[in-house]
């Protein structure tokens, strides 16, 4: 098994706590509600809603991928930091175990730093391609931006 290591950071105007609270603490409501052609739904299929939770995401009409199946990792509220692994679904290929995600925020000036790192576990000697990362990243970058413009229009929200 082989674990290749990804970095990403993108930047934000929304302060860490007030994304954090949209993002991670209220992302089962809130991402179907502005993005349901990216997340039709989100069950919690065990646990509750804490370190070990296991939540099913649904994917929109739009998606390439119908579902995945997420194990939270770590939750910490006070340093804004969340983890989880997908470990399950149509977006998790024959050639790797799962992927793990550390997510976290970090004040610059008035806004954010979004800090994000992906481990793919694969099977065997696999490598992962560059597009396959790439094209995550893209749909991350592009989900973070429909959150932050929703909170930018929606001052009273996750305050």
């Amino acid at each position: 098994m082989g674990v290749f290591t990804y970095e990403f950071e993108f930047t934000s105007v929304i302060p860490p706590a007030r994304l954090y609270n949209a993002f991670v603490l209220d992302a089962d409501n809130l991402i179907p509600k502005i993005a349901p052609q990216a997340v039709k739904s989100t069950e919690i299929l065990e646990g509750d809603g804490g370190v070990g939770t296991i939540k099913k995401i649904n994917f929109g009409e739009g998606s390439t991928y119908s579902y995945v199946k997420h194990k939270i990792d770590g939750v910490d509220k006070d340093n804004f930091v969340y983890q989880y692994s997908v470990i399950e679904g149509d977006a998790i290929s024959e050639t790797i175990e799962k992927i793990s995600y550390e997510t976290k925020l970090v004040a610059s000036g008035s806004g954010s730093v979004i800090k994000s790192i992906s481990h793919y576990h694969t099977k065997g000697d696999v490598e992962i391609k560059e597009e396959h990362v790439k094209a995550g990243k893209e749909k991350a970058s592009h989900l973070f931006k429909l959150i932050e413009n929703y909170l930018l229009e929606h001052h009273d929200a996750y305050n």
